[in-house]
């Protein structure tokens, strides 16, 4: 099976595997018993599947989510069940990588109305007269 994450880029089912262990969310009496927690494992550094750009995205992006053996873990336990707990992890690994592989768009610098340049300085020359009005007269300017 194909995991669509965009347009440019599929990722093989082999290449996740999955990990369980008990849940500390939801569950009743189930979570003393059964393993609901999921953590998908994606290894980033030797995925077939990734460019060295797309890589480098990723690690730029998911850096706090990638462990130093360039592991990407995305955990789950928001579920009572282990395949809904599977199904709520890849989802979030598509959106995450998804996320990350999105072109950021160039930001456009704005120009500063000239009404709004005067108006501060303006605002500055009133402040300005304020306080020099606040000064006591010398007594030269009697």
């Amino acid at each position: 099976m194909v995991i669509e994450i965009n347009r440019e880029l599929e990722i093989q089912e082999h290449e996740i595997s999955y990990t369980f262990s008990r849940s500390s969310k939801p569950g009743g009496q189930n979570v003393n018993k059964v393993s609901t927690r999921v953590t998908l494992l994606f290894d980033v550094e030797g995925s077939p599947s990734l460019t060295e750009r797309q890589r480098e995205r990723i690690w730029e992006k998911l850096a706090s989510r990638i462990g130093r053996d360039g592991i990407l873990r995305v955990v789950s336990q928001k579920h009572r069940t282990q395949k809904a707990n599977r199904e709520a992890a890849l989802e979030r690994f598509v959106t995450l990588l998804a996320g990350a592989l999105k072109p950021r768009r160039r930001r456009r610098p704005t120009a500063i109305p000239r009404e709004v340049k005067e108006g501060r300085l303006e605002a500055k020359k009133r402040r300005s007269r304020i306080k020099q009005a606040r000064t006591r007269p010398t007594p030269d300017s009697d």
